[in-house]
């Protein structure tokens, strides 16, 4: 399994392109926003000879899903995401003007609600759907078992955890999500972020101070 990280758009958020041997690929928080930034990612597909097939949003802010209008007109390709985060992309054009970004495409649209218990596939490797709701209701992250690995959105970062300043956010929630459903996990497992570097369970469980 091989992992690329694209950090895009002006949140400096991090879009993760996982694929495998047969080529099959999925998108996870595609942020793309400008055309060089979708040029690169199109490039990378073509270069490495990748075919994306899944496209999953752990949440459903704007920072997270700039790019799924054009995932879905140039792929065919309708996000897997979790129905609490619904509202937010109601909302988008209204998140857009917020921050002083015009829509560069139409408003996406959603192709499988999944939940937790729910996995999802990727070639051989599967992902297991946790929910871990605080930074934004319908909160998910993807783990991987067989690889030692999860992609928590915005969940946890190095040395940090996410906001819960917004609509629907719950700090108390957040770290009871954490504590309960990612700081069991092996102290190796790999944690790839929404933003800033990737870090593990083991640091985070001794040296981030949200915890």
């Amino acid at each position: 399994m091989i992992i690329k990280r694209f950090t895009v758009n002006p949140f400096q958020e991090n879009t993760y392109v996982v694929s495998v041997d047969s080529g099959e690929t999925m998108i996870i928080d595609p942020g793309f926003y400008t055309a060089n930034e979708e040029n690169a990612f199109v490039n990378y597909l073509e270069t490495n000879g990748l075919n994306p097939t899944i496209l999953v949003n752990t949440h459903l802010h704007i920072d997270h899903v700039l790019g799924n209008a054009f995932l879905e007109k140039r792929f065919g390709l309708r996000a897997f995401a979790h129905a609490g985060d619904g509202f937010w992309l109601e909302g988008l054009e209204a998140q857009a003007r917020m921050f002083g970004l015009p829509m560069r495409g139409p408003k996406p649209s959603i192709g499988l609600y999944i939940r937790e218990g729910d996995k999802v596939s990727l070639g051989k490797e599967t992902f297991e759907v946790l929910e871990v709701p605080g930074h934004s209701p319908g909160s998910i992250v993807l783990y991987n078992r067989a690889q030692g690995c999860l992609f928590a959105g915005d969940v946890l970062f190095e040395g940090s955890v996410g906001r819960t300043d917004f609509t629907a956010g719950d700090h108390g929630v957040l770290i009871k999500g954490i504590t309960e459903k990612l700081l069991t996990l092996p102290d190796e497992t790999v944690v790839y972020s929404g933003h800033g570097p990737s870090t593990t369970i083991g640091k985070e469980k001794t040296g981030n101070p949200y915890l």
